[in-house]
């Protein structure tokens, strides 16, 4: 039981995360390299993206792969499990967007 409890609260970990849901996403739309995703997520900084990426990647979420060249080029890609998360993290915020509506509406 204890590994299913493990792989659930590194899940948490990564949904209640503001910057693992922010790369996740970048990543989706395309911004695939370290420097590029750091100037697309406004407030991140170098070393909260390195942890974030080297945890994700970590989790099974990014795929990872570096080019021997000059100078050395690193993207980042989602994997299947990424893709799988990063569906589940669209469904939430659309349901967050139709709660928002639903309690604008007079009653």
């Amino acid at each position: 039981m204890a590994p299913a409890a493990s792989q659930y609260r590194k899940l948490e970990a990564v949904v209640g995360c503001k910057w693992s849901v922010s790369v996740l996403l970048a990543i989706r739309q395309g911004v695939d390299r370290p420097g590029a995703l750091e100037r697309f997520i406004e407030g991140i900084s170098a070393k909260v993206l390195s942890e974030r990426l080297r945890k994700l990647t970590d989790y099974g979420l990014l795929q990872k792969t570096s080019y021997p060249e000059v100078p050395p080029r690193t993207e980042y890609a989602l994997t299947p499990t990424g893709h799988q998360l990063v569906d589940i993290i669209r469904q939430i915020q659309t349901l967050d967007q139709a709660l928002s509506e639903d309690s604008q509406e007079p009653r």
